[in-house]
């Protein structure tokens, strides 16, 4: 009897190692923040629970909120297209690293208008958002479309009522193509918009957009894309009216000096070159340098390392650019240097 119970309670041990090991092996990361890569986290994703059984998490709640959560370390990491400079990163203790790079595009809701088929500057793209210009036919954006037939409906701007990398990475392109702009609205995640409807995320943006007639509103262009929306050709800083693609946010970030960047800190609006798209930009990941929960890191850069290694493909189909290999590189020598355990063990 004393060994059956011996035995009973072997096997009782046993299963619950058997079990906490499958509970291991199905852990979740969690992540939460930026709208701006949902889509190709959400891929990524997919594809990786099928291959490990590690599931992803991923809260799709603005940039502002991805900072917030990775502060109060209640995810494993935070999200943000607005990367975060060296100073702040020091006095949180956090590092950060780029997954993407991606562009945000202004899109329309006008009658009879087809994808393409309208130009905008940024200066008029500007005075549209700082309420100056009203009507889809006034004269600044008549004389930059004069084949297009254009009615007289009321202009609805529609913006971002959350914190947002991708608010972050549209008005720094206006800030920078309007001295008005910078002077009076300025660039950052949360702005104190002149005009207009906010809808919350890229997905609330565009649902806005989809609703309103005469409405135009800034995504990330797989948004776009994936809702059949109608987006506008932008000037670019060499004077050359360009289409959102990948061919034309690589060509913004082929001058990154991504080695040089203190903290990866690179911003890519209004680059030079021939058919660069002037409203690009990367995404990142927030890590803590001391980690409490060494395992957890561990899980997430597994999680990117093999995204990295395999998702350009899934990233390319939804028009993100893939990092190049050096720079990822860059980054697994980032994570091996900064990210420890409290005993100051390297996690990677």
């Amino acid at each position: 009897m004393q060994t059956t119970t011996r035995n009973l309670a072997t096997m009782l041990l046993l299963s619950a190692g058997w079990a906490f090991a499958a509970s291991t092996q199905a852990a979740e990361i969690t992540g939460a923040g930026a709208t701006f890569p949902y889509p190709i986290y959400s891929k990524w994703a997919e594809a990786y629970k099928a291959k490990t059984n590690i599931g992803l998490n991923y809260q799709s709640i603005g940039s502002g909120g991805g900072i917030k959560q990775i502060n109060a370390k209640t995810v494993d990491f935070g999200a943000s297209d607005m990367p975060l400079k060296a100073d702040v990163l020091e006095k949180d203790g956090l590092m950060q690293f780029p997954t993407v790079i991606g562009g945000v595009v202004p899109v329309m809701n006008v009658e009879g208008v087809a994808p393409g088929q309208i130009h905008l500057s940024g200066k008029v793209l500007a005075d549209i958002y700082m309420g100056k210009i009203l009507t889809w036919n006034d004269p600044a954006i008549v004389a930059l479309n004069k084949s297009a037939k254009l009615p007289a409906t009321p202009i609805t701007v529609v913006h971002r009522s959350d914190g947002s990398g991708t608010t972050f990475i549209f008005t720094n392109y206006l800030a920078k193509v309007s001295p008005e702009w910078k002077e009076k609205v300025g660039n950052d995640t949360s702005v104190a918009w002149p005009a207009g409807v906010g809808g919350k995320g890229n997905e609330g943006v565009a649902s806005f957009v989809q609703r309103i007639k005469g409405s135009i509103g800034y995504v990330e262009y797989a948004y776009a894309k994936q809702n059949k929306m109608t987006y506008t050709m932008m000037q670019n800083k060499e004077g050359n009216f360009v289409a959102p693609d990948d061919s034309t946010f690589q060509s913004a970030a082929a001058g990154a000096d991504w080695e040089h960047a203190p903290g990866f800190y690179e911003i890519l609006t209004d680059e030079p070159g021939k058919i660069s798209w002037p409203i690009t930009g990367a995404t990142f990941i927030l890590m803590h340098k001391a980690q409490e929960k060494p395992e957890n890191a561990k899980e997430v850069l597994k999680f990117f390392d093999w995204s990295y290694a395999n998702g350009d493909k899934m990233a390319a189909d939804l028009d993100y650019v893939p990092l190049p290999d050096s720079l990822v590189k860059l980054i697994a020598k980032a994570w091996k240097n900064d990210i420890k355990g409290t005993n100051g063990k390297a996690v990677w």
